[in-house]
């Protein structure tokens, strides 16, 4: 079982930070919050996956800093603080952070697409929808077995009897799975089986279900919101990253416009920013900011050329008898055919699909 903290997380305004990452001995660091705080500089440790970080403030800080002996291990890089979602900014990491998703890893250059139906239905649409998307090189299920919809009268999922489902298809074909959580409270349940969480746009920033994922320390898939700045999503995901979680992806799943031709208007724009802004891996999801199943192929496409880690697509072996979003999801033969034009794609990128045939 997962283990879980109980922690609070304060902010201050600070001015630097030094990044220590996993060839620096907590005790080192430790040495150094001592140094700091006997020059007058009191700090507090973030941790950020297997680093840690100091933020230091001026001036006193930055004269213990430069007053640093040889006993003290040398930060691997110092990085002026600014803003106020800090943790996640690329600086700290300028080789991006890499996600591990079961066997499956978001953010090394490849380009990774995670598939499968908006909502768990039952055990045929379940097993067929999995085997379909795993045997043309997807690298994770998608599967909501907790569904928020805008009316109280439409489908709302399985629940937790949909997780038996989900478990099922991971048995038989080997790929981990993401799915939505949408109560703090059902973190700790749901962290026993999962590989992944998803925290939908409706839920960006519901502040205390962004901790309790952010402590079970699984990977996260945090959508953005559909009226939600990219400044706000970064501020997002640095709830989930002050638990010391660093397995965050950010998704831009389309934002809400005057436009009418679709159901939302995906902005390729946010997925360049991020990429240039923050270490964490981006996806996007065609699916849902489209809505119609033609505009899947050349909203992906483009996302890859925007810079895209990973993609998640809605498929579903019989859309016409989907109980959610039926409307949106591939069927088999145009995801076969999506898969295909993608890896060709990523080739002429210089990338790779990542776990494609």
């Amino acid at each position: 079982m997962t283990p879980f903290r109980e922690k609070t997380t304060v902010v201050t305004d600070q001015d630097l930070l030094l990044v220590f990452d996993e060839t620096v001995t907590r005790a080192g660091v430790d040495r150094w919050v001592r140094h700091l705080e006997s020059a007058g500089s009191p700090t507090r440790i973030y941790r950020l996956g297997a680093s840690h970080v100091l933020p230091v403030s001026e001036p006193d800080g930055a004269d213990a800093v430069a007053a640093a002996g040889p006993d003290l291990p040398v930060p691997t890089r110092r990085v002026p603080r600014e803003g106020q979602a800090w943790l996640g900014r690329r600086e700290l990491r300028p080789a991006g952070t890499e996600v591990s998703l079961g066997p499956a890893t978001i953010g090394d250059g490849s380009v990774a697409v995670i598939a499968g139906p908006c909502a768990v239905e039952d055990p045929e649409q379940m097993t067929a929808t999995a085997e379909l998307v795993a045997a043309h090189g997807a690298v994770a299920l998608r599967g909501g077995v907790f569904k928020p919809r805008t009316s109280p009268h439409a489908f709302q999922g399985l629940g937790f009897s949909g997780l038996e489902l989900l478990i099922e298809a991971r048995k038989r074909t080997g790929l981990p799975f993401v799915t939505e959580v949408v109560d703090p409270e059902h973190v700790k349940r749901l962290a026993e089986v999962v590989d992944g969480f998803q925290i939908g746009a409706r839920n960006m920033q519901n502040f205390a279900l962004l901790s309790a994922v952010g402590q079970s320390g699984l990977p996260v898939v945090l959508k953005r919101g559909f009226g939600c700045t990219i400044e706000e999503t970064l501020a997002a995901g640095e709830y989930l990253l002050l638990e010391g979680n660093d397995q965050v992806m950010l998704c831009e799943r389309g934002i809400r416009t005057f436009e009418p031709s679709a159901r939302f208007t995906l902005d390729l724009t946010a997925v360049a920013l991020w990429k240039q802004r923050t270490h964490l891996p981006v996806i996007v999801d065609p699916s849902h900011s489209g809505g119609r199943p033609e505009l899947v192929e050349p909203l992906s496409l483009a996302a890859v050329a925007a810079g895209a880690d990973a993609l998640l697509i809605d498929v579903h072996v019989q859309p016409e008898q989907a109980l959610c979003d039926g409307n949106q999801a591939l069927r088999p033969e145009q995801f076969a055919g999506l898969m295909t034009r993608l890896a060709g794609a990523a080739a002429g990128l210089g990338r790779s699909l990542s776990g494609g045939n």
